[in-house]
């Protein structure tokens, strides 16, 4: 009898644990699924055996169109298939103005060499962006010539898009970074709105965060810097993981932003409807990556339309993908289909 009534306690908590933390219990979070575009529309790559510092512009997919990441072509054509928020990379350069390129180094994608900061505005204009894309291990150049003078400013980039919104991804750990982005804000304070969120060094990130609350950067309701880092990104998932089914939601999670791998999101408590709201409620956001794969220091999205598919059908928050050209027009025309039917 003691057994039977541990056995009935015990089933009893678990129920009760269960519906705490059933994610049917609430609708889903206002404001609707969006997508964030990783680079705009650019050459993606294949992953097999990536690591850390790989020349991926030598390891391309066999070009279907002729965009390069970082470019204002490739961000006109996300914004145009539908991105909510580009996500784009920075780098100092000797002028004092941000380069807008992803590489540490000029040497993978462009024909010019050394490290992208320390160059001058000038040189780094007179480069072709497209020089070293290959897909067939170098017998071809199939973008070579294509992206001569084609890296912008930060500043070209705001004046171009004026309605637009961007991710900031800082390459160094240089708090100075964010005290040039700062400067620029003062002088265009019409660009403050353009600026969603920045992640990447620690140093950068979070002054920039400082600094763009302060009163002089004051910008409207609701669009404080978004910024996040890694080791924040695993506290929060590692603790809520833990501690979640009781509804708690632990301090590395509030007032941020979560990336939540496609395949991690089925074991957290309440997803996702559930989830979302508690996230919510402590002013955090979450973004949708794709699967964690092991090993892979990668940026992974939702890149095909088989991984679509995986995203629950209402979820609200943003999707992170490689593929904007892709599954932004598959989304909106899911959406047509779901409002005829």
């Amino acid at each position: 009898m003691p057994k039977l009534k541990l056995f009935l306690g015990g089933l009893f908590v678990l129920l009760v644990v269960y519906l705490w933390n059933a994610a049917w219990r609430v609708g889903p979070v206002p404001g609707g699924l969006k997508l964030l575009s990783h680079r705009g529309v650019h050459q993606t790559f294949h992953r097999q055996g990536l690591k850390s510092g790989t020349c991926t512009a030598q390891r391309i997919d066999p070009p279907t169109h002729a965009y390069l990441e970082n470019s204002l072509p490739s961000m006109a054509a996300a914004f145009a298939a539908g991105a909510t928020v580009v996500e784009l990379d920075v780098h100092p350069t000797r002028d004092g103005v941000f380069a807008v390129l992803h590489d540490w180094t000029l040497d993978c994608r462009t024909d010019g060499k050394g490290v992208t900061r320390e160059q001058s505005l000038a040189y780094l204009k007179n480069l072709d962006i497209g020089h070293g894309y290959t897909a067939d291990g170098g017998r071809s150049f199939p973008l070579r010539g294509r992206g001569k003078g084609l890296m912008p400013t930060l500043n070209e980039v705001f004046a171009a898009f004026p309605q637009g919104r961007f991710l900031i991804n800082f390459k160094s750990n240089e708090a100075r970074e964010a005290e040039l982005l700062a400067q620029l804000l003062r002088q265009h304070p019409e660009w403050r709105h353009l600026v969603w969120g920045a992640y990447g060094g620690d140093a950068p990130t979070f002054r920039a965060a400082q600094l763009l609350r302060s009163p002089q950067h004051m910008a409207p309701a609701g669009t404080d810097l978004r910024v996040w880092s890694r080791k924040g990104l695993m506290q929060c998932l590692g603790q809520y993981l833990a501690l979640g089914w009781s509804g708690w939601v632990p301090p590395a999670c509030r007032q941020s932003t979560i990336m939540v791998p496609l395949n991690v999101g089925p074991w957290l408590w309440g997803w996702p409807n559930l989830f979302l709201h508690r996230l919510k409620a402590v002013g955090t956001e979450v973004i949708l990556l794709g699967p964690y794969a092991q090993g892979d220091p990668g940026t992974s999205g939702i890149d095909s339309l088989a991984q679509l598919k995986q995203v629950p059908a209402d979820f609200s928050g943003y999707l992170w993908t490689n593929k904007i050209e892709l599954i932004g027009p598959a989304l909106k025309a899911s959406h047509a289909q779901t409002k005829k039917d």
